[in-house]
């Protein structure tokens, strides 16, 4: 199993938010991590723009997309971005795309929200011809009519990951991706209900076996500190209540919430609850780093201690 970590604008000064993030990449690559994962925050910083960011402050770590909503641009105008975005990392992005929420394309972007499965094929078929490119990209289908020159190709074989929580999704992401981008799914749900499905649509298709990355919360912390990790983590991170995406992939695994889905305690039972990850089939984890405690002195004092421990299980992991 592949580790990496998520690194996201979050809260903070916009002047700062860029450096931070090279920071995290810098460190990221340091500890000998795999992948820095950004989220594509609604509110926030483009995540293809700190992708190139992140790949001029480094020069080997792979750094992805999780994920990158695909009705908030034209399937041209991703396309070119991530091809730039390919480019000035000299190859290393990982693209994860996907349909997003209605809480986001309807609510906040005021788009309709209709076939999100429909629309995600279609979408790729766009971004299918535009990364074999260099070249006209001329794609015909229900929802697209382009008819675009493109000069720009990709530097190096550029994976897409497809965000996949439903059956119909899953089949789509193993048929046409090279893998999936997970959040708010357990062992339980990734072992029975995502990887079958996946691997199945992809062997169908003559595909290589996909690559599967969870999204965990990883907070090192004593044991008597557990419930309270697992408390901050759904304060902070529980969007499970607005998203029936979500609602209907907890009810695949054993998690009730995002808390539940935490690994949170010593070092041990840390490292016992990502093998169970693996053991389920992921390929690729995406730790969201949680520190808990009062005050910023505290809360950044327990997100050094995680890191440091996340550093150390990385080679043991893989």
């Amino acid at each position: 199993m592949r580790i990496g970590v998520m690194s996201g604008p979050e809260r903070g000064d916009s002047a700062r938010k860029a450096k931070r993030m090279m920071d995290d990449a810098r460190w990221a690559e340091a500890a000998g991590l795999d992948t820095v994962w950004v989220p594509q925050v609604p509110t926030d910083f483009d995540a293809l723009l700190a992708v190139a960011l992140m790949g001029t402050a480094t020069d080997r770590i792979e750094i992805g997309t999780a994920v990158v909503p695909l009705q908030a641009q034209h399937p041209i105008a991703l396309a070119r971005q991530a091809l730039s975005a390919q480019a000035a990392t000299g190859g290393r992005l990982a693209l994860g795309v996907g349909p997003s929420h209605h809480w986001i394309v309807r609510d906040m972007l005021g788009l309709p929200y209709e076939r999100p499965a429909g629309y995600t094929r279609d979408y790729l078929d766009v971004l299918d011809a535009a990364f074999a490119g260099p070249g006209p990209v001329e794609v015909e289908n229900t929802t697209f009519t382009v008819r675009n020159p493109l000069g720009l190709g990709p530097v190096a074989p550029l994976p897409v990951l497809v965000a996949a929580l439903g059956p119909v999704m899953l089949k789509l992401a193993g048929e046409r991706a090279d893998g999936t981008v997970l959040w708010m799914a357990d062992e339980k749900a990734v072992g029975e209900h995502v990887v079958p499905r996946i691997t199945a649509a992809a062997e169908a298709a003559g595909r290589p076996a996909p690559r599967i990355v969870a999204g965990v919360p990883v907070c090192l912390c004593r044991p008597s500190e557990v419930d309270a990790a697992r408390e901050r983590a759904n304060r902070i991170l529980g969007e499970a209540e607005v998203s029936p995406n979500y609602q209907r992939l907890l009810e695949y695994g054993a998690a009730r919430d995002i808390g539940d889905i935490c690994a949170a305690g010593d070092e041990a039972a840390i490292e016992a609850r990502l093998r169970r990850f693996a053991d389920a089939g992921v390929t690729d984890l995406s730790v969201r780093l949680l520190p808990i405690g009062e005050g910023r002195d505290e809360l950044v004092a327990s997100k050094e201690r995680t890191k440091e421990m996340l550093a150390g299980l990385a080679a043991e992991l893989r």
